[in-house]
């Protein structure tokens, strides 16, 4: 789902026009993010936390070329999904998933990877 589709969602629930949804959603974010960067950590109850992590420099691999590349240490965004979210998704109808996945795949297959540099494995 995209941001345009959450706003039309909302805007369809509500009554409200799309712009003044759109404004509201992307005060939203944007208090999100600028939480995190202030914080670090955002709880929404019942639904999840996202917080900032670093990640641990490391070595990983091209795996075009076969060689080791050094991976800096980096800051992250994790998400931890709440106690509610987590039984409501534990519910869903899976063919719904896999239809998604399969679509992802088939994204993944055409993107262009003529930069080996850029083809980092992490794993």
């Amino acid at each position: 789902m995209t941001k345009r589709e959450i706003v039309k969602t909302i805007s369809d629930k509500t009554g409200f026009t799309q712009l003044q949804i759109k404004a509201i959603v992307e005060l939203a974010f944007e208090g999100i993010v600028e939480t995190l960067q202030t914080e670090g950590r955002v709880e929404l109850r019942n639904f999840g936390v996202f917080q900032v992590k670093t990640r641990k420099p490391r070595m990983a691999r091209n795996p075009k070329t076969g060689r080791q590349v050094n991976v800096p240490e980096k800051l992250v965004i994790s998400f931890k999904a709440g106690k509610e979210m987590e039984q409501r998704i534990q519910g869903i109808d899976r063919t719904a998933i896999l239809e998604v996945e399969s679509l992802d795949d088939e994204s993944d297959s055409q993107i262009d990877d003529s930069d080996p540099e850029e083809s980092i494995s992490t794993h």
